[in-house]
């Protein structure tokens, strides 16, 4: 595997959320004794460097086609990094903690593509359980409220309060009238059909009061505040303009 080793470098240090970080104890490939160095994991990526203020990295260890497991060694807290095949280099690494070792190792078994790989299956899988669970479901209960109609236990329309086909009319506008036990004229409109149980008619605007010129004048009809103040004012008028005429035409 060719690498880039400016890249590598850049990615390491860059600001990039690191998914565990600390110092840990690494053994040495030819010399069995350890050296502390600080390691980073970003992703499928351990980088370790001689400092923590170091700018960059000493080595990288891929983290696929790996076990991570605990092992013996002479260091407290140690664990390996063990790659398939023979010719394949062991890492030994040893933590400051029973805590920072658990922490390494549950981060190190993670971080491969080959895991994460098996964690979308898992979830395709229960994804698509979920979905057939709910399939499931809405065809129970379309089941469920079909029985629940069929036996009986759904609300009568015929119990419901009908709405008036036709409303009553005062004075040429429609008022509001939804009591029950109300008598209720009948339909002669032929159009009552278009407002059935299941589509009830809107209700009507509030009524207007309309005042036609040729009620004005029936029997028993009290007058307005307005044709009184406009009788008394067309008097007042016809008296000053009858002085004015006879002031026009003088003394006899």
């Amino acid at each position: 595997m060719k690498l880039n080793e400016r890249s590598l470098a850049f990615y390491a240090t860059c600001d990039s959320p690191a998914d565990n970080s600390g110092f840990l104890y690494k053994r040495g490939e030819r010399h069995t004794a350890y050296h502390r160095r600080w390691f980073v994991l970003k992703g499928n990526m351990l980088f370790y460097f001689e400092e923590r203020e170091s700018r960059e990295p000493v080595g990288v260890i891929v983290l696929e086609g790996c076990n991570v497991e605990l092992c013996e060694s002479a260091e407290d807290f140690a664990f390996a990094i063990r790659f398939g095949g023979t010719k394949s280099r062991t890492y030994v690494l040893a933590a400051e903690s029973q805590a920072a070792m658990e922490s390494w190792v549950k981060s190190l078994s993670r971080a491969s593509f080959d895991y994460m790989r098996l964690v979308v299956r898992e979830l395709e899988k229960q994804l698509e359980e979920m979905r057939r669970g709910l399939a499931g479901g809405c065809g129970s209960s379309r089941e469920s409220s079909g029985s629940w109609k069929s036996s009986g236990l759904e609300r009568s329309p015929e119990r419901l309060p009908a709405l008036p086909t036709i409303l009553p009319k005062e004075n040429g506008c429609a008022v509001w009238n939804n009591a029950l036990g109300a008598q209720q004229p009948s339909d002669t409109s032929g159009c009552g059909g278009h407002y059935d149980e299941g589509n009830p008619r809107p209700p009507p605007l509030p009524p207007r009061r309309r005042v036609s010129s040729g009620s004005a004048g029936s029997a028993g009809e009290i007058p307005s505040t307005f044709c009184r103040l406009h009788e008394r004012y067309s008097q007042e008028v016809a008296r000053l303009r009858q002085d004015w005429l006879e002031k026009q035409r003088g003394p006899r």
